[in-house]
């Protein structure tokens, strides 16, 4: 069997390479700009906002404000953590991380997944408790359906802005945090409500609207969360694109087939490993270049990292196995007893392991007489009636060449 890896597409330098660098070049430049730059802008807002929104909450008396001000300053920390998996998650691979540090991204969202679903639930139970006291509940002062609408078009404005760079860029971990954008515009618009609500005389609809921000958070938070989390237990692609990049490997000339395929998902990318069969008595050579043109086949059409083709002559799934067959020296000492210690030295000699034997082809030198091989040929069909090695033997009178 022939295993064909090659270098993945980010290994642009080598590991001396990356140390004469000296200072931080992204692996994608157009991706790490666009992130910084996106991240920023949401900071200066969400600096803002939280600002805005705990103050103005405060003195409007409105929970629900106040609710969504801690959800703009959670947006700020997720911000500042986007910011430096954005810089180390895009370093180059070196020795220590031969696959890159793609998953640094991945990790972030974990962590703020992790984070935002905390909060919800706190404000979640916060607003609960305050709700178990009406009689305590405090009219809200219109300056809080302002901020409200304020924080509403500054949320849904930034959400539309930080998708369109997230999408341009093919970012997962910016998707995320615009959409996350997306999620504190939803809870500004149920502070609208609440906020409403309490104007027109419902005072507990502050506290329900403050409650159901935390609902939304947590539910955010945890998606988030579980999504990292199946990246980082190497969860695979979904079955569409698998299939697609079957009928890729497919599709390459030389491949009779696929045996196993197997994917996971690397940040906004994927790793492949793949099985195919070829021919079984075809040279190592050719082997390898079927294997490399299913590779760059897939590296081309498919959003992939890398892609490890494994050559197999036969499906390891349903073919009897080789590993208790004896290597080259064993077969060629069995081979010249069986044959009456034919000096098989003389002769080239390819062997098939196949289904849990062995074929065999021996070339004789072309001046040798056909008598010879004649002879030689009937010696090895008789030795093929009963020997526990040998499925088939060729003799060939001229040298083939791969």
């Amino acid at each position: 069997m022939l295993t064909s890896v090659t270098d993945m597409k980010n290994h642009t330098n080598t590991h001396q390479e990356q140390a004469d660098i000296g200072a931080f070049e992204p692996a994608h430049p157009e991706r790490f700009a666009a992130a910084q730059k996106s991240t920023w802008v949401s900071i200066v807002i969400n600096l803002v906002l939280t600002s805005i929104q705990v103050v103005g909450g405060f003195l409007a008396h409105s929970q629900a404000l106040m609710a969504d001000g801690l959800h703009s300053l959670s947006d700020l920390f997720s911000d500042v953590l986007v910011l430096y998996a954005n810089r180390h998650g895009n370093r180059h691979a070196d020795a220590d991380h031969p696959y890159g540090h793609a998953r640094i991204e991945t990790a972030a969202t974990l962590i703020l997944g992790t984070f935002l679903a905390m909060l919800g639930v706190v404000l979640l139970v916060a607003a609960a408790m305050r709700l178990q006291h009406p009689e305590a509940l405090q009219a809200v002062s219109p300056v809080a359906l302002a901020i409200a609408i304020l924080a509403l078009i500054a949320k849904e404005g930034m959400f539309r802005y930080m998708l369109a760079v997230a999408k341009r860029v093919r970012s997962q971990m910016l998707v995320a945090n615009a959409w996350h954008a997306r999620s504190d515009a939803a809870s500004s618009l149920v502070v609208i409500v609440g906020v409403i609500g309490n104007l027109l005389g419902y005072t507990f609809f502050d506290l329900l609207a403050a409650a159901v921000v935390g609902v939304m958070i947590a539910h955010m938070g945890g998606k988030l969360a579980l999504e990292a989390m199946e990246e980082l237990i190497d969860t695979g692609l979904d079955a569409e694109e698998v299939e697609a990049i079957r009928q890729t490997l497919l599709n390459t000339h030389g491949v009779r087939g696929i045996h196993e395929l197997r994917t996971r998902k690397m940040a906004d990318n994927a790793l492949v490993d793949a099985h195919i069969m070829v021919d079984p008595k075809i040279s190592v050579s050719e082997g390898h270049f079927i294997a490399e043109s299913a590779r760059h086949a897939v590296l081309k059409k498919h959003h992939v990292m890398d892609v490890m083709v494994h050559i197999d002559p036969e499906d390891d799934m349903q073919a009897k196995p080789n590993a208790h067959l004896p290597s080259r020296p064993g077969l060629l000492a069995h081979l010249a007893e069986r044959l009456d210690n034919v000096d098989l030295a003389d002769y080239r000699v390819v062997f098939h392991y196949l289904d849990g034997k062995v074929d065999a082809e021996i070339y004789l030198d072309n001046q040798q007489s056909a008598e010879l091989a004649n002879t030689l040929q009937a010696r090895c069909n008789e030795l093929l009636r009963d020997d526990e090695l040998f499925r088939d033997i060729h003799i060939h009178r001229s040298h083939a060449q791969n």
